[in-house]
């Protein structure tokens, strides 16, 4: 900095800036959450998210040297902390987030709670995901599954541009990158997932083998953004993830017209294994006016068959309300995250908008519950009147002899 430009910013101001800084981010990642509002019965919201930008480490976006960064200056900022995939380990909830900076490029980070609704802390570093011989412009949305082999595996979204567009800058091809881990530390980048698709998201490896194979759900699609003839949730199987290729896919949860997921779905974290079935989490998505409209719902596959849907509750499991409709693509919640305590207690982690990143608290039992005993969607408006039909008049004869 010249003298000319001066500097009007002592050591004082830089000091008392960094306590501020200092006090503002101790207060967020400190604070204390709470449920929030009337439980539907299923699942307890909570009234603060979990993680935001604001909670990222301010060492991870502020150069603390003076010389270099006089005005104490954010110099890498953040944009959004959401989508995190999660897992119970060592008795403590672990997230593996996704963090988006203002640059538009995304990458993870692990943060651990003994909790799993609040005081969430990040390691020292974020993680850095090994390379293959084609680098990721950009990678996202993790889900991890501890799978019976020993391994841990993160199966996330690599996203690089499309070389047969090269004058379109928005042209971009969604395929599935893989890496594995022991520890959540140390991480080995495997090959990316071969299928017949043109592209894939949402990709989600089965806790278990399936007939001796590695068992994978997946989202075929055309293009990066719009499904085009595929959609719906896949199913496939390969003998090997060091160099995972599925040879054939068969959608197992279609889209459907006029319901929750005409537009497109995809599978969310990793099944939850019950003496009733494999309980799913996923996502559907809409047309409306507005543009899409992101929610959440539920499915049951059969134990010994993960690819036979045995349940499928009608409606959404979980949608955007209040604030959560706002951010940088609105209307929308996701979710490619729970966790299961030795109790059954399920910590359900969604994002909200593209922006933050929520917690809702139910257990296995009231999911058990909500799947095998809620109707399923009867496609017409007049058999979603005889369902509702049905239902008071069954309260009204339970009213009756109370």
């Amino acid at each position: 900095m010249t003298s000319r430009e001066g500097c009007d910013f002592n050591r004082e101001d830089f000091d008392a800036r960094m306590a501020e800084l200092r006090t503002d981010h101790a207060t967020r990642a400190g604070q204390r959450n709470s449920p929030f509002g009337l439980s539907n019965g299923v699942f307890q919201r909570w009234r603060d998210p979990v993680l935001t930008a604001n909670h990222v480490p301010l060492d991870w976006r502020y150069d603390f040297d003076r010389a270099a960064n006089p005005f104490l200056m954010e110099r890498m900022g953040v944009n959004a902390v959401f989508n995190s995939a999660a897992i119970w380990r060592n008795g403590r909830h672990v997230l593996v987030v996704r963090i988006e900076g203002v640059d538009r490029k995304s990458f993870f980070a692990i943060a651990e709670s003994d909790s799993g609704v609040d005081r969430f802390a990040f390691r020292k570093f974020p993680v850095l995901i090994p390379e293959t011989k084609r680098p990721d412009t950009n990678l996202y949305d993790m889900r991890l599954t501890e799978h019976e082999d020993g391994w841990v595996y993160g199966l996330f979204c690599t996203e690089r541009k499309d070389g047969k567009k090269p004058d379109d800058q928005s042209a971009a091809i969604a395929q599935c990158g893989i890496v594995r881990t022991r520890d959540l530390e140390t991480w080995e980048r495997l090959p990316d997932l071969k299928t017949t698709s043109g592209q894939q998201r949402n990709v989600v490896l089965h806790p278990e083998f399936v007939d001796g194979q590695y068992a994978i759900y997946t989202r075929p699609q055309d293009g990066f953004v719009s499904v085009g003839s595929g959609g719906g949730i896949g199913w496939g199987l390969c003998a090997d993830m060091a160099c995972a290729e599925v040879g054939q896919e068969s959608v197992i949860d279609p889209k459907v017209y006029h319901t929750i997921k005409e537009a497109k779905n995809g599978q969310g974290p990793a099944p939850i294994k019950t003496s009733h079935g494999w309980l799913h989490l996923a996502h559907g998505v809409r047309n409306t006016a507005a543009g899409l409209r992101y929610v959440l719902y539920m499915f049951v596959t059969a134990l010994d068959a993960p690819w036979l849907v045995t349940h499928r509750p009608g409606g959404s499991f979980l949608a955007p309300e209040g604030e959560e409709r706002v951010g940088d693509v609105s209307n929308v919640v996701f979710s490619n995250g729970w966790s299961v305590a030795p109790n059954g207690d399920v910590k359900i982690y969604y994002a909200s908008s593209d922006t933050r990143l929520h917690v809702a608290t139910t257990s296995i039992a009231r999911l058990v519950d909500y799947c095998l005993n809620t109707p399923e969607d009867p496609l017409t408006s007049a058999d979603c009147v005889r369902q509702r039909h049905e239902l008071i008049a069954r309260n009204r004869d339970v009213s009756g002899s109370l």
